[in-house]
């Protein structure tokens, strides 16, 4: 079956947004930015980066299945596409604008500093912390996905949450820096009840995704079923 024309645009179209915005930020990694903002690890250390990447990875990935047409290949890149959506690409990017835009709106200075304005244009604060999230339930607009067991999904997702969180202890061990102000704010206690804390929202974010693409294309497909 043809891929339709809008699956492909809207795909190639947030790969080259992607591609352009992970480009803008990387080449500020040589720019003198205010202490603190790329040290060890440069932009490595920072979800919202990785999110980034991930997001334009994800497009990358649509954008081959649009234009795949050897159907071993499809059917592999298809089951491939649709679990990295589902597991990390949907639930990952929500959170990080959720999580974001929460403690932005209660101290700014927690999570990114004023200073940061100087270097990083709005535009680029939006990019990464904003436009994810309509770009997401585009995406679930546009096509459905199919979701694995429940079980290995939340699985995969708190196996990658465990090594982003080794990864940021590393960093402070290493420097003395927590990768975020709000991280040395928090005593032992803290810091593991905030982490516990966020697994459970990206945990239930995976769960509304879930529920999102079954509301939305059960209902699609009822619809056509009628007009049949």
């Amino acid at each position: 079956e043809k891929t339709p024309l809008s699956w492909s645009l809207f795909h190639v179209t947030m790969l080259t947004w992607y591609a352009f915005v992970v480009k803008s930020l990387a080449a500020k990694d040589g720019e003198e930015l205010p202490p603190g903002i790329f040290f060890y690890g440069g932009p490595w250390k920072y979800l919202t980066f990785l999110n980034l990447l991930l997001q334009m990875s994800f497009f990358l990935l649509a954008t081959l299945v649009d234009f795949q047409r050897v159907q071993k290949s499809f059917v592999f890149l298809t089951s491939l596409k649709d679990l990295l959506f589902s597991v990390f690409v949907f639930p990952v990017g929500s959170f990080v604008v959720l999580l974001f835009w929460t403690i932005f709106a209660f101290d700014r200075e927690l999570v990114y500093p004023a200073t940061i304005d100087a270097f990083f244009p709005p535009w680029m604060n939006h990019a990464m912390h904003t436009f994810v999230l309509p770009v997401l339930l585009g995406e679930v607009l546009l096509q459905p996905h199919v979701y694995p067991p429940r079980k290995l999904a939340l699985t995969a997702l708190a196996a990658v949450g465990v090594a982003y969180l080794f990864w940021i202890v590393w960093v402070y061990l290493s420097v003395g820096l927590w990768v975020y102000p709000l991280l040395g704010r928090l005593s032992s206690a803290g810091l593991v009840f905030f982490f516990f804390f966020n697994m459970s929202v990206v945990a239930f974010l995976y769960e509304l995704g879930d529920k999102l693409n079954v509301l939305v294309w059960s209902q699609r497909r009822a619809v056509k079923s009628r007009e049949e």
